[in-house]
């Protein structure tokens, strides 16, 4: 797939907020700080942690169509933390988020020199748990939950 990263538009917070179809949906993808309803103008705030080296991408084919967003912030030193990976609904399947996930995580990595990588991922969600442990991922049980594994990434520096 031919795409790259770049900082989210006004425009593409509108087309994020169109895949978002419902409250559950919302928790999924946000956490709890986001409510649902929500305007798509309002996301940029809501999305926003602070001091945490946060960064927005969206990620845009060749056609400068887009295909996914996705976050990513410090945890804690030497760790980086990839989350709110949201691929469009036409591009799934494609490898958008295979695309938008390596991209991801060596922006994060480029942006922090974290030596680790961690993301959260429902347990219910076998198509996002495959693409991550090929990515090379692995779960820490310690602390997974009932329903969401966390999963860690060793880099080397």
């Amino acid at each position: 797939m031919n795409a790259s990263l770049r900082a989210p538009t006004a425009h593409d917070f509108s087309a994020i907020a169109s895949w978002v179809p419902d409250a559950a949906a919302a928790l999924r993808w946000a956490g709890p700080r986001l409510p649902f309803p929500f305007a798509a103008a309002d996301l940029p705030a809501w999305l926003a942690l602070a001091d945490c080296g946060q960064a927005s991408y969206s990620l845009v084919d060749g056609a400068g169509q887009l295909c996914g967003f996705g976050q990513h912030w410090v945890v804690q030193p030497g760790a980086v933390h990839v989350g709110r990976i949201i691929v469009a609904p036409d591009s799934r399947g494609r490898g958008a988020g295979r695309e938008l996930c390596q991209q991801l995580i060596a922006a994060a990595l480029r942006a922090t020199s974290a030596t680790a990588v961690t993301l959260r991922v429902y347990k219910d969600n076998p198509t996002a748990v495959g693409l991550y442990v090929r990515l090379g991922f692995a779960e820490l049980a310690e602390q997974s939950t009932d329903d969401v594994f966390f999963m860690h990434m060793r880099v080397s520096g």
